[in-house]
């Protein structure tokens, strides 16, 4: 396998400006998510805030004219006060898809290391706007809360994944899953490899969620889901898995990692991956070759014909986690992705509220 740099194509400037509620700075050093609409939008999300970023094409490789939509504005959230952390976007069919996390999260150590230290980790918070998943109209660059379709007499409608006292219909179902269901149960944080989605692909009504934890004795998780409208705002499941569960599972060994984010690219999904967890260490991208094409639940390894390792990104401990990834045609070259990073290394800031996003050529 060639090294990364074999396949780094070029860098994409991302500028953003400040706003009336956050500056540039709660933005470019946490973006979790990337995807790229056909009326050349660049989507981005910071799992800090609220809403979604959008850019525009300012220039060869360089984005900016930055605005702001808050979340709120399109779909009923849990609360006006707790984060979304979103951490998947995509687009399919005039949508722009959105995941929260879904996972409980536990207070951080203040770096005093005295029991007041101890007294903090022992807490476990539940944000319940992680629990959102959900759709927006986009058109020519903008979100909707309803539009008239082209293709049909029922309007484009935004909406979410049916909510319930304690998160979503999906999250009730895991609730009884023999690999998920003790880590939904126990309320078990993210960073502790609990339940945490990362990862979002989107094709018609056909969701696949990649989940960063648990992974299970080194194999990682993508949920696949069918939604259907059943209210005016509000997505249903349909049963699609074994004994007419709302989900399938889809197992895939890669060497040990969860998944940060998915993209579809025609059949294939293409995986970024990395550590569970808190852990420093390399995140790779991968092929999930005809996932489209899976009509059961699956187990996928390195050297079975379904499952290849692209090439590895730079490491760089304590900068540069890769955590949003988008389909990216450049330069003539067709099969790219765009990679955005969380933590982003010094060297990738440009003047106020710029920073280099990646794009890298699919082998």
């Amino acid at each position: 396998m060639a090294s990364a740099n074999a396949f780094l194509l070029s860098r994409v400037l991302l500028q953003f400006s400040e706003s009336a509620e956050e500056s540039h700075e709660d933005i470019i050093g946490d973006l979790s998510a990337a995807a790229l609409t056909p009326d050349g939008s660049l989507w981005l999300a910071s799992d800090e805030c609220l809403g979604v970023e959008r850019l525009s094409p300012i220039a060869a490789a360089a984005y900016g004219r930055h605005r702001r939509f808050p979340l709120k504005e399109y779909v009923d959230l849990f609360n006006l006060d707790d984060e979304i952390d979103i951490e998947g976007l995509d687009s399919s069919d005039n949508y722009l898809w959105f995941t929260g996390s879904h996972s409980t999260k536990r207070k951080k150590a203040k770096g005093k290391a005295d029991a007041s230290d101890i007294e903090r980790i022992e807490t476990i918070k539940t944000d319940a706007n992680r629990y959102l998943l959900g759709r927006v109209p986009v058109v020519n660059g903008e979100l909707y809360r309803s539009y008239p379709s082209q293709e049909s007499a029922a309007p484009l409608v935004a909406a979410t994944l049916e909510k319930t006292n304690t998160g979503n219909v999906l999250t009730e179902a895991l609730r009884d899953d023999p690999h998920l269901g003790p880590f939904v149960k126990l309320h078990l944080p993210s960073k502790d490899n609990g339940l945490d989605i990362e990862g979002l692909a989107a094709s018609h009504d056909r969701l696949f969620l990649g989940l960063r934890g648990p992974v299970l004795r080194g194999a990682a998780i993508i949920l696949e889901l069918e939604v259907q409208q059943s209210d005016s705002g509000v997505l249903t499941l349909r049963p699609i898995g074994p004994e007419g569960q709302l989900y399938r599972k889809h197992f895939l060994e890669l060497t040990g990692l969860g998944i940060r984010d998915l993209c579809l690219q025609g059949e294939d999904l293409i995986i970024l991956a990395g550590p569970t967890m808190q852990l420093e260490g390399i995140i790779r991208a991968f092929r999930l070759r005809e996932a489209l094409s899976l009509s059961h639940e699956s187990f996928s390894q390195l050297g079975d014909g379904t499952l290849e390792l692209l090439f590895d990104l730079p490491l760089l401990p304590g900068f540069d986690h890769g955590e949003g990834i988008s389909l990216y045609p450049m330069l003539g070259v067709e099969d790219a992705v765009l990679v955005v990073y969380d933590d982003p290394a010094p060297k990738r800031f440009h003047g106020t509220g710029a920073v280099y996003a990646d794009v890298f050529r699919l082998p």
